[in-house]
């Protein structure tokens, strides 16, 4: 069925208002999702976009490209205080996490006098694939290979059906930063690190910390728990050697050999690499830079949120925006860490 103006408008005033994507747009927007790239792989979905239920991000950048893109929206969010320049176009991409290439999407929509604008984002992310698979040469055994030989060898990987460690995915994964990118912005995170630019003083009764704290911390949480349970467990929570796994009926789930119960959690060649561990279990650390008070209220109105923060299942964090001090919220009371 066909949505509702109105409901169109709404959605995209509520995208737009938790990205803080409100004022000052460029007259080209990238909207990238992300996905892997693998055959012969029964554990891709663990690859893909966990926030996704699994899938590529292709169809929410591409759905919200369009809905941004979209007249009447633009002048719908005009009575929602959100000015899109007639100029601005938005273009939806996807960054392929196993090559490191970024695909953009409905390029002959582009304006034509945005051209020269869509050749430098071209150049900014080519450039910029070069460089992360550099950064990922050395765990995948490749940092010997010169910058076109590696982009051949991951191109490979894509596509080799006997290959069982494609990519190390969100292995290593520790933390989730919920702040301002400058706060970050000059730290090595060394890739082990979910952000989320998030600016508290623009977020009037805090309804898009409440959104972060309900949706995309709990999303990472599940992420840190699939890797952390199949890495100090992988008998029970992991699902073993994916060499001897066997697809049960359309994609259902694996079985182990020729017999046993369906399989769960992940495989060891996505937490080892033959010789070590590629994840180090650890219980997620969430850092957020916004007031105590709006933090505590959210955790006290959330049941969900409650058992993960209360129970310690994650470390919670916070940041004070002037002084830059962290503290640590345990038993719920707040205390200063260094």
């Amino acid at each position: 069925a066909e949505v509702a103006d109105a409901d169109r408008v709404k959605l995209a005033a509520g995208v737009l208002g938790a990205m803080f994507l409100t004022r000052d747009f460029a007259p080209l927007v990238l909207l990238a999702g992300h996905g892997s790239e693998t055959v012969n792989n029964p554990h891709a979905a663990g690859l893909d976009c966990g926030a996704c239920c699994g899938q590529t991000g292709e169809v929410n950048a591409r759905a919200l490209a369009d809905l941004l893109n979209d007249a009447a929206v633009r002048v719908g969010l005009v009575d929602e205080g959100i000015l899109i320049p007639e100029s601005t176009h938005f273009l939806p991409g996807l960054h392929n996490t196993t090559t490191d290439e970024v695909v953009l999407y409905d390029l002959d929509q582009v304006p034509a006098a945005l051209q020269d604008e869509l050749a430098e984002l071209q150049a900014w992310l080519g450039a910029a694939a070069q460089r992360a698979r550099r950064e990922r040469a050395g765990r995948l055994g490749l940092a010997e290979l010169g910058d076109s030989d590696l982009a051949a060898a991951v191109d490979t990987r894509a596509r080799d059906w006997s290959e069982v460690r494609p990519e190390w995915a969100l292995a290593n994964n520790a933390a989730f930063v919920v702040a301002p990118r400058s706060r970050t912005a000059a730290m090595n995170l060394e890739g082990r690190s979910f952000l989320h630019d998030y600016h508290w003083q623009d977020d009037e009764g805090f309804g898009v910390l409440e959104l972060i704290m309900t949706a995309p911390m709990v999303v990472t949480h599940w992420i840190n728990m699939q890797y952390y349970t199949s890495t100090v467990d992988n008998q029970r929570y992991g699902s073993g050697n994916k060499v001897l796994h066997n697809v049960v009926g359309s994609r259902v789930g694996v079985f182990e050999g020729n017999g046993g119960d369906l399989r769960i959690g992940l495989p060891m060649q996505s937490l080892h690499n033959g010789e070590q561990w590629m994840h180090t279990p650890l219980r997620l650390s969430v850092f957020i830079e916004a007031p105590r008070e709006p933090i505590d209220n959210i955790i006290a109105r959330h049941e969900t949120v409650r058992h993960l923060v209360d129970n310690g299942w994650l470390y919670l964090f916070r940041i004070d925006s002037e002084t830059g001090a962290v503290e640590c919220r345990v038993n719920g009371e707040w205390s200063a860490r260094s």
